[in-house]
């Protein structure tokens, strides 16, 4: 269920104060756990380190993701392969294929020029 238009989008207060405190442009890093915080336009150009439940990722803010919420940006889990046993068969043909074949030994050898 989203939020009630009368209320408008959820923007952590803390997190706006130390944003109004900032230049436009600033490059510092302002960390917060509020990931379920929107993302307002006054936010547009600053970095925002969003916890992911490990440590903070930066995430800089552009205009495309207003509207959206912090945490979309900061993953908080790790993709590991699919697959298994078949899997890494296939990638170890395609890693084969991918090295360049080793010169031929037989062909003759071109003599320099002096």
């Amino acid at each position: 269920m989203s939020r009630s238009l009368k209320k408008g989008p959820f923007a952590d207060p803390k997190l706006m104060k130390k944003i109004g405190l900032l230049k436009r442009g600033d490059r510092t890093i302002i960390k917060t756990w509020a990931r379920s915080s929107s993302v307002t336009p006054e936010m547009v150009g600053f970095t925002i380190g969003v916890h992911n439940g490990r440590i903070h990722i930066p995430v800089l803010i552009r205009e495309e993701m207003v509207g959206h919420k912090l945490g979309e940006f900061s993953p908080t889990r790790k993709f590991v392969k699919h697959g298994g046993k078949l899997q890494k068969e296939v990638e170890l043909q395609e890693a084969s294929k991918a090295v360049a074949p080793a010169p031929d030994k037989t062909a003759p050898a071109v003599p320099a020029k002096k």
